[in-house]
């Protein structure tokens, strides 16, 4: 959905807060680029799902004019933590510039919703086109070149549930701490921290650091049973369930 151009301008970032990547920046700096805002936490799946295509229009656009700014605001216990930001920032190879939000500050500021959240501005700051959640990748491409006044292919879908024209089922909703039973999805994930191991339908799945982690995955949307346990050492802060691709009409 595209915003009023022109009517909403950029909030600016509050003094002193911690970055990644860069010493600081200021938003009124950035007149004469367009600026894309990602609201994102390592510890949410569907952060972590868009975050290839938030790399991805970074190393392409960033040559062209293109400045991405990752707003980092947490939304579990772990990600509240700035050293455990800057890991995750290191271990998913985040490159572009993070605000370490920790006290949700933007998040008041831009009246955001949930993650993943991003938000489009042209080069006088004003807003362009915004997105809630996963998906949109392409009309948010589209609307970087437009803004850069170039036309390339867009970036090829990560995920087949990522195509425009995927029919999705949706999932069991997201449960607080560690899920036994059944469910209908195309994966599962748990949003885990400590050090230990925690078991899957009779798999050891290796805890080191705090994040969101892949337990089951299926090529499609699934029905299924999921037999969690929490080893030693090791909290569950929820269980979540991700979307995948209709299962085939009956004939």
């Amino acid at each position: 959905m595209r915003a009023p151009v022109d009517t909403i301008p950029a909030p600016p970032f509050p003094a002193k807060l911690p970055w990644v990547n860069v010493a600081s920046l200021r938003m009124d700096k950035q007149i004469g680029r367009p600026v894309l805002v990602e609201f994102w936490d390592f510890c949410r799946v569907n952060s972590l799902r868009t975050l290839p295509y938030v790399k991805a229009w970074h190393e392409r656009y960033e040559p062209d004019g293109l400045r991405v700014i990752g707003i980092h605001a947490p939304g579990y216990a772990p990600s509240h933590d700035e050293d455990a930001v800057r890991e995750a920032c290191a271990r998913l190879d985040v490159t572009h510039p993070v605000l370490v939000d920790s006290e949700n500050r933007m998040w008041v500021a831009y009246d955001n919703k949930g993650w993943p959240a991003r938000y489009l501005f042209d080069a006088q700051g004003m807003l362009f086109d915004y997105h809630f959640g996963e998906g949109g990748y392409a009309e948010t491409e589209r609307a970087i070149q437009e803004l850069l006044g170039i036309e390339r292919e867009l970036v090829a879908p990560v995920r087949p549930e990522d195509d425009p024209e995927a029919l999705i089922a949706v999932p069991t909703p997201d449960q607080p701490g560690a899920y036994r039973g059944p469910y209908e999805a195309g994966g599962v994930w748990a949003v885990l921290e400590g050090d230990g191991e925690v078991t899957v339908n009779g798999r050891s799945v290796r805890v080191g650091h705090p994040g969101a982690y892949p337990l089951v995955e299926h090529d499609r949307h699934t029905e299924g049973v999921l037999e969690l346990d929490i080893g030693d050492g090791v909290t569950c802060h929820a269980t979540c369930f991700t979307p995948g691709l209709a299962p085939p009409a009956a004939a």
